[in-house]
């Protein structure tokens, strides 16, 4: 958990250039190596590369937060929101990867609680990849601009990611599609929501994830906030 100081509701100057990285740094990397060895257990148990896609769904989980990373050192606000904009595409992949639970058989090689063990570890880090990065973005966006434009990014983001998760797994398209087949996705999005089974389906998608993400991170900010609650002192002995 991110400490964040009490000058502000969510961060200052101080947080973002005082912060010491290197627990979280410590607790990714400790998080990787457990999803990596995992999958290697998978494979000598199965001699079968079944599910090294999460570790491609994983790094581009991660993206968000080196772009996150990148804009807490921006000052200029027109690059933050180059930053910003890039980092909204990408949010998507954190919780895409729960979805990656429809590949999940009774009948693979490997016993059904370890496919679900791995499948979560994946899913669970790739969440938290993404509220850490959700809660960098909160962070500048209310020293840059104000508290309430910080909080309007974070609920506008949540369904965003939610919609994009819809389009990832439903459509199949990927984040660098808005910019390299925009008209293409745009026409498919368009002609899933003329169809009232699809539109219902979107909205479902988009509200479950979104949702997902927004309750998530309203308890990661809550834990913040009580560990910044005020410590009574001690009365004078008598």
């Amino acid at each position: 958990m991110i400490r964040m100081p009490a000058d502000r509701t969510v961060g200052g100057p101080a947080a973002r250039h005082g912060r010491r990285w290197w627990p979280l740094l410590a607790a990714l990397g400790l998080a990787l190596l457990w999803c990596l060895g995992l999958l290697v257990v998978r494979w000598r148990l199965t001699n079968h590369l079944r599910y090294t896609f999460l570790m491609w769904n994983l790094f581009l989980a991660a993206v968000p937060l080196g772009l996150a990373f990148g804009l807490s050192c921006v000052r200029q606000r027109l690059i933050g929101v180059g930053l910003l904009t890039g980092w909204l595409l990408f949010l998507p992949n954190a919780p895409y990867v729960f979805t990656d639970f429809i590949h999940l058989s009774p009948y693979g090689r490997a016993p059904m609680w370890f496919d679900v063990l791995l499948l979560a570890s994946f899913a669970l880090t790739a969440l938290w990849l993404g509220l850490v990065s959700l809660h960098l973005v909160h962070e500048w966006v209310e020293q840059h601009f104000s508290p309430l434009a910080g909080w309007g990014v974070v609920l506008l983001a949540c369904p965003l990611s939610g919609f994009g998760v819809y389009l990832g797994r439903f459509g199949r398209w990927n984040s660098w599609d808005v910019l390299h087949r925009p008209v293409a996705l745009l026409a498919d999005v368009v002609a899933q929501l003329s169809t009232p089974a699809d539109a219902l389906r979107i909205g479902a998608v988009t509200f479950g994830f979104g949702g997902l993400l927004v309750v998530a991170y309203l308890i990661w900010w809550a834990q913040g906030a009580w560990q910044r609650r005020p410590v009574p002192s001690a009365p004078p002995s008598q």
